[in-house]
């Protein structure tokens, strides 16, 4: 009679278990599904267009830095009149090359919303991509940070791995931004994978001497040498995003090379 009751025990447990599974894959397949046609619509709102002029941004005179070879890009150009209609926390477009990264970013009062969260503001395990809370996109800060999820479906900020395979270096490394009155190229000059850590998503420095150990550090950390220079002048980007479940997080930084007024 025991044994009878241990083996149905075991039985009951295991059949929990199964349907566990089956509950979550089926939640996990929803949040994909979502995400994917919140995505595709999304994309559709936008195009890119020939840059009118250019704005170079601090640039170097060293006249061999590979930051000469990408100031002709053009700049991503998106219409945010319905993105804004949609949600008003829209701050910006991201695209990052050799990528699949393609998608507007949120930003709201705190880092905790977007995690779990999606475009439209429904509860969606896949969150968004979002910007620091205290960054401020009307003026640059020295460390603009942009945070995503890594998935399965390679949505969000999957993708980042990319950049760390060495085939991902025949792309120019470059990330562009579109904002409501301003569009932006960014050359990505670190690339590396790291414990999680509050060093690198810094926004906050005491003084230039501070701002200058700080970038020295990040780019001194890169698994490439992307032949750029960087100094306090500077205005750099950072995206970070989730490795593994060890808790390692990818680490992208990149300076801002040239900019465009857009509000006219």
């Amino acid at each position: 009679m025991i044994k009878k009751k241990i083996y149905l025990t075991i039985c009951l447990i295991s059949w929990l278990f199964v349907l566990n599974t089956i509950a979550e894959l089926i939640c996990w397949k929803i949040d994909m599904n979502h995400t994917q046609n919140i995505t595709n619509r999304l994309q559709s709102t936008f195009k890119e267009e020939d840059q009118s002029q250019l704005h170079l941004v601090n640039p170097p005179e060293d006249e061999n830095d590979a930051y000469w070879q990408y100031i002709e890009t053009p700049f991503l150009k998106v219409d945010f009149t319905d993105l804004l209609k949609e949600n008003t926390d829209t701050v910006a477009w991201i695209q990052v090359n050799g990528t699949s990264i393609d998608y507007p970013v949120v930003q709201t009062d705190n880092n905790d919303f977007y995690l779990t969260h999606s475009f439209d503001k429904s509860y969606n395990k896949a969150g968004w991509i979002f910007a620091d809370f205290r960054n401020n996109y009307k003026t640059w800060n020295k460390n603009t940070i942009i945070y995503g999820h890594r998935r399965l479906d390679d949505t969000m900020f999957t993708s980042l791995k990319n950049l760390l395979d060495k085939n991902w270096l025949t792309n120019d490394p470059l990330i562009k931004l579109s904002m409501p009155k301003e569009n932006s190229l960014w050359q990505i000059f670190s690339v590396y994978v790291i414990p999680e850590e509050s060093y690198y998503i810094t926004t906050h420095f005491e003084n230039d001497e501070q701002y200058e150990t700080f970038l020295k550090t990040i780019k001194n950390r890169s698994i490439y040498d992307f032949n750029t220079s960087i100094s306090q002048n500077d205005k750099i980007l950072t995206l970070s995003s989730c490795k593994d479940n060890n808790g390692n997080r990818i680490a992208v930084h990149a300076k801002l090379i040239k900019k465009e007024d857009c509000s006219s």
